[in-house]
Parts: structure tokens; C-alpha cells; sequence
């Protein structure tokens, strides 16, 4: 089976994984993932066999606000040409018969051309990056992607919502957790409150993670609080004796779990990992960026509040998140259930 994967961010690859591990294969050749940056650094980090093969274009990102939206999407639809070359030769050479995408819609677009059964993972099912005049070839891009959903065998969605037609949601879909967390705890030599900033797989946090540092050195006066900043694969900071710096970890999840409060841009697997690990979060989008800023607003959250983190950070580390009502369950049994139907 090959699972194409879009490389933008690590959050795609993290629920894949997630899914795959409820299918119980081994760490062999059944399994074929096909993606590129980050999130091929992450798959291998798991054993599996996956080709680096997507080279996605970067956001133009200043002081956290995502800036030439039109030229970015410009640059998408080129990219996006590139995948459908490279899903079809992959197709053609391994002559498969399911294809299963999260979000790289080239390969599903492919797939429907040679009438191929399709498996989509999407929490997106439009985009709005740009406004005004230039959102024109936009609305046409999202026609055109509704239409290769709506045509899709099935549509796993990690979302809460009611089934129809071809929709099937689960509910958010995080890596398990293995280990109990005071394990973890003493694993990572958390002794103190932690706090954990995290930015995914791109360098577009950098914004943030100089801000959150800012925060902790004026409230470390007064709390008793740690700090461990994880950069990712590309991003790269200062270090400095008073936090921790952590490069790329593919075990990040479990340090969320660890940790007494994650802060992060508002990427969906980030924000899904908090909610169902029962982790307090502060989750700041990129301003401009829709996708984002949506999902911030779900748990109360805006750009904005990037000017507030020293008073966001005290309310959250002296809450108690085991008193937090209708703890959420993990929805990657469910979505492999459902693609193990079509296997």
C-alpha cells in the first residue's frame, strides 16, 4: 500500500503513524510512504520505508503573519504539478490499486484519473489564503478539490461531525501514549512545572518561540517553572543556560504528555495531542494563515494573544487539567478500522 503524505509540517506523518499502528504491520515493506522535508526525517525515525520525494514550498513569515499569500498559492499549484509527476510514476511502476492520501491531493487527483480506489485523511476541505481579486484562481482550485473529495471511496475526517455519503468522522487522531506520564517525567527529568514550545516541522515559529522565551525569563522570577524549547528540524535558536534546547525529536508527543503546559502555533496534530492527552495548551496562529487561525478559534484562541502569553501561561500552569470534563478519546483505532475495510 503506498500512503502519500503531504509534507507540509510533521502533522500530517504524526496521525499516519498513528493510524498505521493500529493496523499492527510490522515495520516492513507493506507499508509505503511517500512524502518529503520533515516529515520524511519523521517516518524514518519510525522504521518505515518512506521516499523523499516532495519538496513543498516555505511560507513568507514575519513576526508571526504569514505575508504573500498570492505568491505562496502561486507557488503551491506549481508544486502541486510537480506531485502529480511524481504520484504517477510511482502508480504506474507498483501498479496499485488503493492509494491512500492525507491531504496530498495530487496523488488522489491521479488516482481518480486511472480509476483507482481512494482513501483521503483531510480536516480541510477548502482553502481561503487569499482575498480580494486574486482569491479568484483560489475558488476555482477549491472546486476543483471538492470535487476530487466528494469522488474519494471514503473520507476519513479527525474531526467531531455526523457521517454522510462518503465522510466517516472519527474524532482526533494522536500517536498512543505507551508510558505513564510520572515515567516520562523521570525519563525527561521534569522536576518542575514545564512548560514545552514546540513549532512542527517548518521554521515558520521562530516568532513565537522568542516570544515564549521572553515570557518565561520575566515569570521564572516568581514560578518555579522549566522551559524546554523544541525546534524542529529546521529551525534553529541560541541556546542559553536558563531552557533546555531541543532540536528535532520524533518522540514529541510524549513530552507533551510529560509536560504541564504545551505551547504552540495552532497546527491540528499539536492541538489534537493536547486535547486528548489532557494537556493544558496556548496554541498562537500565524496571523493571515486560515487554517490556523480557524483552528485557534475552536479552542479560543487568536493571533493576538501572542501580546498576552505572560498572563495566558500563569492561568494555564495553575489550572488542573484532570478536572477538565468530557476527556476526548483517540480516533486512530476508528480510522484504522475504516482503512483496514478497504485493504
Amino acid at each position: 500500500m503506498f500512503f502519500f503524505i503531504s509534507p507540509i509540517g510533521l502533522g500530517h506523518a504524526a496521525r499516519d503513524v498513528a493510524i498505521i499502528h493500529n493496523l499492527k504491520f510490522k515495520n516492513d515493506n507493506k507499508v509505503n510512504f511517500v512524502t518529503g522535508s520533515a516529515a520524511y526525517t519523521f517516518l524514518k525515525s519510525y522504521g518505515w520505508k518512506a521516499f523523499n520525494l516532495y519538496d513543498p514550498p516555505k511560507f513568507e513569515i514575519e513576526s508571526g503573519k504569514l505575508n504573500h499569500s498570492f505568491r505562496w498559492l502561486i507557488k503551491y499549484l506549481l508544486y502541486y504539478k510537480k506531485c502529480k509527476k511524481i504520484a504517477t510514476k510511482i502508480i504506474d511502476e507498483n501498479l496499485e490499486k488503493l492509494i491512500v492520501s492525507d491531504e496530498d491531493f495530487a496523488s488522489i487527483s491521479i488516482a481518480e484519473e486511472k480509476n483507482l480506489r481512494r482513501i483521503l485523511i483531510t480536516d480541510v476541505i477548502n482553502t481561503s489564503f487569499t482575498k480580494g481579486i486574486t482569491s479568484i484562481i483560489e475558488k476555482k482550485m477549491n472546486k476543483k478539490l471538492c470535487q476530487i473529495i466528494k469522488k474519494c471511496d471514503c473520507v476519513i475526517i479527525p474531526d467531531y461531525g455526523y457521517d454522510t455519503e462518503n465522510f466517516r468522522y472519527v474524532g482526533p487522531i494522536v500517536r498512543e501514549i505507551l508510558e505513564s506520564r510520572e515515567t516520562l517525567r523521570k525519563r525527561f527529568n521534569f522536576t518542575k512545572k514545564t512548560i514545552v514550545v514546540s513549532v512542527g516541522g517548518t521554521d515558520a515559529g521562530k516568532y513565537l518561540i522568542e516570544k515564549v522565551i521572553d515570557s518565561f525569563r520575566r515569570l521564572k522570577a516568581k514560578l518555579d517553572i522549566d522551559l524546554i524549547v523544541v525546534t524542529g528540524p529546521t529551525l534553529e535558536i541560541n541556546p542559553a543556560e536558563d531552557f533546555h534546547l531541543l532540536g528535532y525529536v520524533p518522540n514529541l508527543n510524549e513530552y507533551i504528555y510529560a509536560s504541564d503546559l504545551i505551547i504552540s502555533l495552532a497546527g491540528r496534530s499539536t492541538m489534537d495531542e493536547s486535547i486528548v492527552y489532557n494537556i493544558p495548551g496556548i496554541f498562537i496562529p500565524l496571523k493571515n494563515h486560515y487554517e490556523q487561525e480557524e483552528g485557534a478559534k475552536r479552542l479560543g484562541f487568536e493571533y493576538k494573544d501572542i501580546l498576552r502569553l505572560d498572563k495566558l501561561i500563569e492561568e494555564k500552569l495553575s489550572s488542573n487539567s484532570d478536572l477538565r470534563k468530557n476527556k476526548v478519546s483517540n480516533g486512530a483505532k476508528k480510522a484504522a478500522e475504516i482503512l483496514s475495510s478497504f485493504i
